[in-house]
């Protein structure tokens, strides 16, 4: 998959509230592409979690 497919399934998997997947594809992204907007995506979901539930992730 190219770094936009990783991307795109990431924010499938956000928008499903599957976290931990999205996550997952955003660095799948991130290596491919490290200018992806998966990089602010991600960004954005560790500063989502880190503040509303610290127990579901772990960095």
């Amino acid at each position: 998959m190219t770094a936009q497919e990783w991307y795109q399934q990431g924010n499938v998997w956000r928008k499903q509230g599957q976290w931990h997947e999205a996550i997952n594809c955003y660095l799948q992204a991130i290596e491919l592409d490290p200018d992806s907007p998966a990089v602010e995506a991600k960004r954005m979901l560790d500063d989502i979690l880190a503040f509303y539930n610290k127990d579901a992730y772990n960095p």
